[in-house]
């Protein structure tokens, strides 16, 4: 089939280190510009983005850091990826939500000029969504071959739901699906554990998937400025986030959860906080106990003496002892007057 085409269109796809548009960079962008006449033009460029690129986005597209290492940054290719598209019309799967915003982004930083203004897009998948609709009621024509009586009301969708479910693990059985790592499995099987994990695939921690399971088994945020890291790391580096969002708009449930994700994170910084004063008090040395040490008894000792050199008998005979002899006054005297009166001046006071 050939297209009826006024101008040309340009089927393009990217590759990228994510999908964060405000963060993240092109690695690989192919274009195939379908003319009129229907020929068509193949450009593809490998693009180094000037960052790592994630194990889990190389995981889907199989481009790694060693592959684009001496690759051109887009800067380099902006002029010629915007000449090569031309006055092309854009087409894409997803490219209104992804491409298209991803690409303008990229010519913005290299302040290479690219006009959206009065080109057409074609967002392959709109059309399948819009055409093979996802809804109860088509669901059940497609598998069950029946249109629901009294759509919407309760009773009628639970019936309709039920058969539908029955219908899909008949249908599927023994058939093979491929996830986007390339594992293949056949997951519809009549087992209702089994059918939880295939309908769980974004694992959400609460449901509203604001917060979901990475591939750790660790909660992650799922939305906002903090998206892709996990809860834990977030509460490390920036604690106010969770009084956001405990304050703010958000589902009862999902704050239940965030709480809990907060009390497990706060016990287990005070267990390690303890565990590190542990350690430093085992490390520390410990002072020496004071024994008491009986004192020692006194010991008397006793002192000599010696005579100096010069008293001793060798050099100096020692004099001989001669009897004390009294002084031979006469006989005594009677007491008179003038001895009573030098007696009396010699104790009289003043």
């Amino acid at each position: 089939m050939k297209l009826n085409l006024k101008r040309p269109l340009a089927f393009f796809d990217i590759e990228s280190t994510g999908t964060n548009l405000g963060v993240d960079r092109i690695v690989e962008l192919s274009v195939i510009k379908l003319h009129p006449d229907g020929s068509e033009e193949v450009k593809t460029w490998r693009v180094n983005p000037g960052m790592p690129i994630p194990l889990e986005s190389s995981l889907i597209h199989g481009i790694y850091d060693e592959d684009i290492k001496d690759e051109p940054l887009f800067k380099d290719l902006a002029s010629m990826i915007a000449d090569f598209i031309d006055i092309s019309d854009l087409a894409g799967y997803n490219s209104n939500k992804f491409d298209i915003p991803m690409l303008m982004e990229e010519f913005l930083r290299a302040n290479v000029l690219f006009d959206l203004d009065n080109r057409h897009f074609v967002d392959v998948q709109n059309i399948f969504h819009q055409m093979e609709q996802r809804t109860l009621k088509a669901a059940y024509q497609f598998y069950c071959n029946k249109q629901i009586i009294n759509a919407h009301s309760a009773e009628a969708d639970t019936r309709a739901t039920m058969e539908v479910l029955l219908a899909q693990i008949a249908k599927y059985e023994n058939i093979e699906w491929e996830d986007k790592k390339g594992n293949r499995s056949t997951p519809v099987v009549n087992d209702v554990e089994a059918l939880h994990h295939f309908t769980n695939l974004n694992k959400p921690v609460d449901f509203a998937g604001r917060m979901v399971y990475n591939e750790n088994g660790e909660e992650t945020f799922n939305f906002g400025k903090h998206k892709g890291k996990t809860v834990e790391d977030v509460l490390k580096i920036e604690p106010s986030y969770y009084s956001w969002m405990m304050q703010g708009d958000f589902p009862l449930y999902t704050k239940r959860k965030l709480e809990e994700i907060y009390t497990r994170w706060n016990a287990k910084k005070n267990a390690e906080r303890y565990a590190r004063q542990q350690q430093q008090q085992q490390a520390a040395p410990r002072p020496q106990e004071s024994v008491q040490q009986p004192k020692p008894a006194a010991v008397e000792v006793k002192r000599e003496f010696h005579k100096p050199d010069h008293l001793k008998t060798a050099n100096h005979p020692k004099p001989e002892n001669k009897p004390f002899k009294k002084k031979d006054d006469g006989p005594a005297q009677p007491v008179n007057e003038d001895m009573l009166k030098l007696l009396a001046d010699k104790f009289k006071k003043g």
